[in-house]
């Protein structure tokens, strides 16, 4: 069920990046102020719902829920808390999630700290960070996704790359994506 509900909240996230294109793009252009001012929620609840997402894939690695085939093949039941969470960007599936929700907080941070600009130009910058999640949400979903369920699945995982079981390699994958999705 929670693979499930991370499933739907990446599909919501989705449908929000289009809202958050399509009406303020179109908005802008007419001078519809309404239709602008739809950006800026789009883009709060499509992170709101990314960040679901993570949270339950986190979850998933937490309780060891090795019927999602990525937990599976990213740890093991003797893999320690810290290596458990670092697993969920561990490998190409989750490291998307993470750029996604990475791009996603900055789309936030741009609705949070840029009341002095001017409502056009906001909507557009909102309208173009969410082409960009778009893009980032449909390839995680048709063919990298995160959620995907074994028919059956393994006793214990599999592990994580001995190379990211080192503490640097907890910290350095969500601070490089800052300083990346950010520029």
């Amino acid at each position: 069920m929670i693979p499930e509900l991370g499933q739907i909240a990446l599909l919501i996230a989705l449908a929000l990046s289009v809202i958050q294109v399509v009406f303020p793009l179109v908005g802008a252009h007419r001078g519809n102020t309404s239709w602008m001012m739809l950006a800026i929620p789009a883009a709060r609840l499509q992170l709101l719902f990314v960040a679901i997402a993570f949270a339950l894939l986190t979850y998933s690695f937490l309780v060891h829920d090795f019927s999602v085939r990525y937990v599976a093949e990213h740890s093991n039941t003797r893999l320690p808390t810290q290596y458990l969470f670092s697993a969920v960007w561990g490998g190409h599936e989750g490291s998307l999630l993470l750029w996604a929700l990475t791009l996603s907080a900055w789309t936030g941070a741009v609705t949070w700290f840029s009341r002095s600009i001017p409502l056009p130009m906001i909507s557009r910058v909102l309208a173009v960070l969410g082409i960009v999640a778009i893009g980032f949400l449909l390839f995680m979903l048709m063919t990298s996704n995160p959620f995907d369920r074994l028919a059956v699945p393994p006793p214990d995982g599999r592990d994580l790359n001995p190379l990211l079981q080192d503490f640097g390699l907890i910290v350095h994958p969500p601070m490089l994506y800052m300083g990346y999705v950010g520029f």
